[in-house]
């Protein structure tokens, strides 16, 4: 079955709407309900956990004789799941709507399924208009459910010999101001920040996403692993979100609690060693390596062991981009394959249920 005009348009409505919602354990949704001849009744996205669906939202807003016969046009498959609130498949069937069109399916073992309950109980539906916008739009979330922890990136510079700081440890700045900017940039472009306690205790950063002085409309929030206390007059500490503190080296641990409070991209920038361990237990999805025409020497390498003992063992990556930034050179890379630390050591989708109801919504 092919989309009508008016479901094309219903389609990139909802998928427009659907932004409203907030990034966080659950995915951003819209729905918009389409009268018999086309005609837009009703819209409705979802707000966050424990709020209702999309689906539900919109039909909230109807009376019972507007809902029957009615089109609804979603981004992603209702749900087939019972949380905090029933699944959408039933409401709309309930609400006796005549046709539903969506864009993506549900990836959820359990909330997965939608579509054919809704075929079962004699509904029309209509799956992959707008798919790939869907896709996009909730990205961090589907990556979630795929990984069973939140997508990471380590992000580093370093000199052209692989150096991220001078022998005595400075290390502002190795790259230009190009460099920064667009550092600050895919900062925003994230949910949380993580630092270690070293970082902050030598170079007491803010880690906020700035353009300049200013700050960009969104800020991750920022997480520091480690022992060390953190002094009270850090300058992380006036960030616009509270810091969140793990005096530990589980980063299986910090990833399932950050997974838990709703992040979905994680944006490493805590020096060599953070990086390393981040590299070395497997939970670096991509990789941006900011790469400066300068020469320091010395023993302050961007990385240290990542426990790659032989050639055979190295840690391949796909490099996606590269791309100049002034007189810097970014690499914009991913990991080959994953790793099979990932499976072993408890930080596997398998380990965790992923459902689109997570978190009591």
């Amino acid at each position: 079955m092919t989309v009508t005009a008016a479901e094309h348009a219903a389609m990139l409505r909802a998928l427009e709407i659907a932004d409203r919602g907030p990034r966080g354990v659950n995915p951003q949704v819209g729905a918009v309900i389409l009268s018999p001849s086309g005609d837009v009744l009703a819209e409705g996205w979802h707000r966050g956990a424990g709020t209702p669906h999309a689906e539900v939202d919109a039909l909230s807003r109807l009376s019972p004789a507007q809902r029957r016969g009615a089109t609804a046009v979603v981004t992603l498959e209702p749900c087939n799941h019972t949380g905090r609130t029933g699944p959408c498949a039933v409401a709309l069937v309930e609400a006796g709507v005549a046709r539903v069109v969506y864009a993506l399916d549900d990836p959820g073992d359990h909330s997965g399924g939608g579509a054919d309950r809704l075929r079962a109980a004699g509904v029309q539906v209509v799956a992959g208009e707008q798919a790939d916008a869907a896709r996009a739009l909730i990205a961090g979330w589907l990556a979630v459910q795929r990984l069973g922890r939140p997508h990471v990136t380590v992000k580093w510079a370093q000199s052209l010999d692989g150096r991220a700081a001078a022998a005595d440890g400075s290390s502002q700045w190795i790259t230009g101001p190009e460099a920064r900017a667009d550092v600050h940039r895919r900062r925003a472009e994230a949910d949380a920040i993580v630092v270690g306690t070293g970082t902050v205790l030598v170079d007491d950063p803010a880690l906020t996403a700035r353009d300049g002085d200013a700050l960009l409309p969104h800020q991750p929030i920022p997480v520091v692993i480690g022992a060390r206390d953190t002094p009270a007059d850090a300058a992380l500490r006036r960030h616009p979100h509270e810091p969140l503190f793990y005096p530990q080296h589980d980063l299986h641990a910090v990833l399932e609690d950050l997974r838990g409070s709703g992040v979905q991209r994680v944006f490493v920038e805590g020096g060599p060693t953070l990086a390393s361990a981040f590299l070395a237990a497997g939970l670096a999805d991509d990789v941006l390596a900011y790469l400066a025409p300068v020469l320091l020497g010395g023993p302050r390498l961007a990385l240290t062991d990542i426990g790659v003992a032989t050639i055979a063992e190295a840690r391949r990556l796909v490099v996606d981009e590269w791309l100049p930034l002034g007189p810097d050179l970014l690499a914009i890379a991913r990991v080959e394959a994953p790793d099979p630390v990932l499976t072993n050591a408890g930080g596997s989708a398998a380990r965790t249920e992923t459902t689109r109801n997570e978190g009591g919504s």
